[in-house]
């Protein structure tokens, strides 16, 4: 099974978005082998997701410092993901094409970065909820990642140098925003869609 996933990552971050029978090829394994492991395209572009097996991106020993925790978590996750461009921006394309049934979200998962954020913030525990928590935290995933990279090098013109200090900067913005004022808050409008507040 490694072997065709790493199989399937070498063609991803060449471009190529591997069949089954294209990672079985490339890795020297019968089709009938590799179809048990991985019935389709969808679920073998999954495995293959450029991601880390680290629980944590906090450098040791972590500082206390939650300002400086998130900006250890945040420079490390840039990091990763300028490292892994290629085959971050092929799942992003494949997750945006979706399979044709409305279920697209299976080639670009959600990742560890949502529990990685949420340990740089637990210094937070006691001064915000755990709803609040959330919110900033999801707020900060929205500023950072393949997503932010692509918007600001591909339509904002900036270097990867500058996308990386634009999103640690818009990370540690929104702490410091949550720290004062409290993270966005989300309510219905009476037409049942979410609006923002705050």
């Amino acid at each position: 099974m490694d072997a065709l996933v790493d199989a399937a990552r070498t063609l991803v971050s060449s471009g190529i978005s591997p069949t089954v029978d294209d990672a079985a090829q490339a890795a020297g394994i019968a089709r009938s082998t590799a179809y048990r492991y991985f019935p389709g395209q969808r679920e073998l572009l999954a495995a293959a997701h450029p991601e880390t097996g680290r629980t944590s991106l906090l450098p040791t020993p972590a500082p206390e410092d939650v300002a400086e925790r998130l900006d250890a978590v945040v420079s490390e996750f840039i990091r990763i993901i300028v490292e892994t461009e290629s085959q971050q921006r092929t799942m992003l394309r494949l997750s945006l094409e979706g399979s044709g049934n409305g279920d697209n979200g299976l080639p670009l998962r959600q990742g560890r970065a949502i529990a990685w954020i949420t340990e740089a913030l637990s210094p937070l525990q006691g001064t915000l909820t755990d709803s609040e928590i959330h919110r900033l935290v999801l707020s900060i995933r929205g500023a950072i990642g393949i997503e932010s990279l692509v918007w600001l090098t591909d339509i904002g013109g900036l270097s990867r140098a500058e996308a990386a200090a634009s999103m640690r900067w818009s990370a540690s913005a929104l702490l410091a925003h949550a720290r004062t004022h409290g993270p966005a808050n989300y309510e219905h409008s009476s037409n049942g869609e979410p609006r923002r507040e705050g």
